[in-house]
């Protein structure tokens, strides 16, 4: 049990499961080999079946991180955009980012641009289309 709190990942409660199968086949048979094979099958059985359905339940969905969750949104400058400048400053879902643009281009204040990925802590961004 005080490995499973280390690790966190519910891979060694099954052995229980296993050792509990050994235990009853046990009292009725007098066999090691017996023992140590539905042990390890018990084991493995329910580690492969039963654990990715207990984690699902323990470990529910994933929340994005800010890094993952904004790439593809839009976000509205707040600081004009120069990469020579090294400035720039994106508003996204209400956080600020600094940013850069993907192709060098200046953008200016107020213009809405499309988050195309992550480089460092800084979004690069573009200009997002106007004709849709």
């Amino acid at each position: 049990m005080f490995i499973e709190i280390i690790t966190l990942g519910l891979t060694t409660i099954w052995f229980a499961g296993g050792a509990l199968a050994a235990f009853i086949l046990s009292l009725f048979f007098d066999s090691l080999l017996a023992e140590i094979i539905v042990f390890l099958v018990v084991s493995l059985l329910l580690l492969y079946f039963t654990r990715p359905v207990i984690l699902k339940y323990f470990n529910p969905k994933r929340t994005k991180t800010n890094y993952e969750g904004v790439i593809g949104k839009e976000a509205l400058v707040i600081v004009p955009i120069d990469n020579i400048k090294a400035t720039g400053q994106v508003l996204v879902d209400g956080q600020e980012w600094s940013a850069k643009t993907a192709d060098g281009s200046r953008i200016e204040k107020d213009v809405k641009v499309m988050v195309q990925g992550i480089t460092g802590v800084k979004l690069i961004v573009s200009p997002k289309n106007m004709d849709v």
